[in-house]
Parts: C-alpha cells; sequence; structure tokens
C-alpha cells in the first residue's frame, strides 16, 4: 500500500525524476568521510592520489565529491584548495599538447609517413581536435592529437 501511494504521489514522482551525483563517503553520526585535498592544487597540474587524504565532512561537502582513484591522473581546471573534495567538474582529461607548444605532425596514407614540425594553435587532450601551424608550409591544419606533442592530420 505505500508504494502505491509513492507511486501515486505526484510530488514524490517528481523528486525521483531529479539528477543526484553519486556520494562517494562514509556516513559518521556527524558527517561524512570522504577524500579532501591535502595542499593546494593549481590550474593544469595533474591530481595524483597522494594529493588526497580521508577527512570527515559534511554531507553538504562531499555531495558530488569523487574518490581520489578516479581523481588519479586528471588535469585540474581550476585552482584547488587544500581540504576540499574534489568534484568532476574540476577536473579534465590532461592536455597532451599545449598552445603555443611544438608539435610534430604527421600524415599517414597507407604505408607512406610525412612528418613536419609545428606549432599548436591551442589545447588538446588525447583523440580531441586542434588547429596546428605547419612551419614547412605556412598553413594551418585541423588534426587529432594522438600522443604528447604529436598531432595526425589527414590527406587531403
Amino acid at each position: 500500500m505505500a508504494r502505491r501511494f509513492l507511486l501515486s504521489s505526484p510530488l514524490l514522482a517528481w523528486l525521483a525524476l531529479l539528477p543526484c551525483a553519486t556520494l562517494h563517503a562514509q556516513s559518521t553520526s556527524d558527517g561524512v568521510v570522504a577524500d579532501v585535498l591535502t595542499r593546494q592544487i593549481q590550474r593544469g597540474e595533474l591530481v595524483s592520489e597522494r594529493d588526497f587524504a580521508p577527512e570527515e565532512i559534511t554531507a553538504a561537502q562531499a555531495r558530488g565529491s569523487i574518490p581520489a582513484e578516479q581523481a588519479a591522473g586528471m588535469e585540474a581546471r581550476r585552482t584547488l584548495r587544500a581540504g576540499l573534495p574534489v568534484r568532476a567538474s574540476d577536473l579534465a582529461e590532461p592536455r597532451l599538447v599545449k598552445r603555443g607548444e611544438a608539435v610534430k605532425i604527421s600524415l599517414r596514407e597507407g604505408a607512406l609517413t610525412i612528418t613536419v614540425l609545428g606549432r599548436a594553435l591551442g589545447d588538446a587532450a588525447l583523440g580531441e581536435q586542434v588547429r596546428v601551424f605547419s612551419e614547412a608550409t605556412n598553413q594551418t591544419l585541423q588534426g587529432v592529437v594522438e600522443d604528447a606533442g604529436v598531432v595526425r592530420v589527414l590527406a587531403p
């Protein structure tokens, strides 16, 4: 009978449709234990598991936080303060190509590979598209990041 009431109540049915983040923490009597940063992380810096320690915080602070294992290897999108948990929106895939850096531009067609030097015109992570300037041809090309400092362009 209680289930029928819950399903027929429009207010409770509406609340069930609200998105909610997974809480990666353990409850205690006063708060929750979650992974928090032990030091300040600067924008663009990579995060490691060593940067975290379990600490008791309020449930509101822990909402949406991610565990240290999930955050490891990611890049900070903004400066992250010590003593606070990290959320998925605070992190991004690490940028393998950064604007202004020298990159190796490769063009592959069958068994033929042509490689020239160039400059990245933007930041990009693995598999993302980025514009590059070829110093050999003085042209701007669109390519895909294959590795750190390596961009593959498609044959025209």
